[in-house]
C-alpha cells in the first residue's frame, strides 16, 4: 500500500522500477532528511515530522509517475503536495525562498544516488518524469511560498453580516412567535428553533475566530491528549454512516497520537461533510490511515467532479470556494477547509489535494 495522494491501492499497477523504488522509499528519505540537515541552517533543529513534510507522499506520486501508461504523468500533476509543502515552509519553518528549493535539489541527488547504489537502472523517460516531477513541484513550491507571505485580505465584516443573518433571522422568528402564542408545547418548539440558531452561530464564529487567528500568524490553542486515530476514525465514520448510509469504508491502522482530539475530531468531520456535499451521491467515501515518519497520514477519497487546477488553492483561503460550490448553490461560508488546514499546520501537518478527471483510474 502506497501514501501516494491518490490511494493507490494495488501495487500491480506499478512498473517493476517504481517498486522497487517504493521499497527505498525510507532509506531516500531518511538520507535526505541527513543531508537538508547539514546543508541547510533552518533545517538543523526542525522535528523530523515538519521536516519530511509532504515528501513521503511526493515520492510515491513520483513512483508512480515512472509507470508506463500510468494516469499520473508527474509527481506534481494533479495534487497540491508540492503548493502546500512551499505554503507551510513559509508558515511553519524559517526557510527562505533559496531554501525551498535547495530541498528539492537535494530530493532529486538523493533518489538518483540511492536508486543507483541499490542497481536500479532508470531509462532515459524514467530520468525525465523524475526530474519533471521535482522541477515542476520546485515552482508550485515557491509560487506558494511567495503566496503565503502575503497578507490575508479582511473580510471578517463581510463574513459576519452575510453569512450570519439566516441563523439570527430564524432565532428572532422564533422569539416573535413565542411572543404570540400560549401553547406550551408551542412555546417549547420555538424555544428550541431559537436555541439550535444560536448553537450554529455559535459554531460558525468559533470556526471562523479559530480560521482567522491561525491565519494572522497564530496557532490553535491545543488541549493534547494521547488517543488512537484509528479509533477516533471509527467513531466518525459510525456517525456518518448513521447519517448518511453505509458509504463510509475505513481502511486503518492502530495509530496513537498525542493530539487535540476534539480539533482532530472537528477536521475529520469537515473532510467528510465535504466528500458528502460535494462528491457523487451514492458513491463510496474511503478513509485511510497510514502512520509514516512520525506523521499520520489520514486520506478522504470520494468520487465527483474534478476541482479546476486554478482553484485548488483557494478552497483553503478564508471565505473562498471553488466555483463549483458557488455555482451549485452549496451551502457554506469557506471556512471549513481553512479550519481543517489550521489543525493540520498547528499539529506540524500537512493538507493536501489530489484532483483530477483521471481521478478514477487512479484510485
Amino acid at each position: 500500500m502506497t501514501l501516494a495522494t491518490d490511494q493507490n491501492l494495488d501495487l500491480e499497477k506499478l512498473s517493476p522500477n517504481a517498486r522497487r523504488m517504493l521499497e527505498l522509499r525510507d532509506e531516500v528519505l531518511w538520507e535526505w532528511a541527513e543531508r537538508v540537515r547539514q546543508s541547510l541552517e533552518e533545517a538543523e533543529q526542525l522535528p523530523h515530522p515538519i521536516l519530511i513534510n509532504t515528501f513521503p507522499s511526493l515520492y510515491d506520486n513520483i513512483a508512480e509517475a515512472i509507470t508506463p501508461g500510468y494516469p499520473r504523468a508527474t509527481g506534481n500533476e494533479s495534487n497540491t503536495v508540492a503548493s502546500e509543502h512551499g505554503g507551510e515552509r513559509a508558515r511553519l519553518t524559517s526557510y527562505n525562498v533559496h531554501s525551498v528549493i535547495f530541498e528539492y535539489q537535494i530530493l532529486r541527488w538523493t533518489i538518483f544516488e540511492v536508486l543507483k547504489g541499490n542497481g536500479v537502472q532508470l531509462n532515459d523517460d524514467e530520468i525525465y518524469r523524475i526530474n519533471a516531477s521535482i522541477d515542476g513541484s520546485v515552482r508550485e513550491a515557491v509560487n506558494a511560498f511567495a503566496l503565503a507571505q502575503l497578507a490575508l485580505r479582511e473580510r471578517f465584516m463581510a463574513a459576519l453580516t452575510h453569512d450570519l443573518r439566516n441563523p439570527l433571522s430564524n432565532a428572532k422568528l422564533a422569539a416573535q412567535l413565542i411572543e404570540h402564542s400560549s401553547e406550551l408545547d408551542r412555546i417549547k418548539e420555538f424555544a428550541g428553533q431559537i436555541v439550535a440558531s444560536l448553537d450554529r452561530m455559535d459554531g460558525m464564529i468559533q470556526d471562523l475566530l479559530d480560521s482567522a487567528r491561525f491565519q494572522s500568524g497564530e496557532r490553535l490553542q491545543l488541549r493534547l491528549e494521547e488517543f488512537d486515530m484509528q479509533e477516533l476514525a471509527k467513531e466518525v465514520c459510525e456517525q456518518f454512516n448513521f447519517a448518511h448510509g453505509p458509504r463510509f469504508q475505513l481502511i486503518a491502522r492502530s495509530a496513537r497520537v498525542w493530539w487535540d482530539r476534539e480539533a482532530i475530531k472537528r477536521a475529520m468531520e469537515n473532510l467528510l461533510g465535504n466528500a458528502v456535499k460535494y462528491g457523487a451521491s451514492d458513491t463510496p467515501v474511503r478513509i485511510k490511515i497510514d502512520p509514516v515518519h512520525g506523521r499520520v497520514v489520514l486520506t478522504v477519497h470520494n468520487e465527483g467532479e474534478p476541482i479546476p487546477k486554478g482553484q485548488i488553492e483557494s478552497i483553503f483561503q478564508i471565505f473562498q470556494r471553488a466555483a463549483a460550490a458557488r455555482e451549485g448553490n452549496k451551502k457554506g461560508w469557506g471556512i471549513g477547509l481553512p479550519y481543517v488546514r489550521s489543525v493540520a499546520e498547528s499539529h506540524g501537518g500537512s493538507i493536501e489535494v489530489d484532483s483530477a478527471e483521471h481521478a478514477e483510474q487512479l484510485s
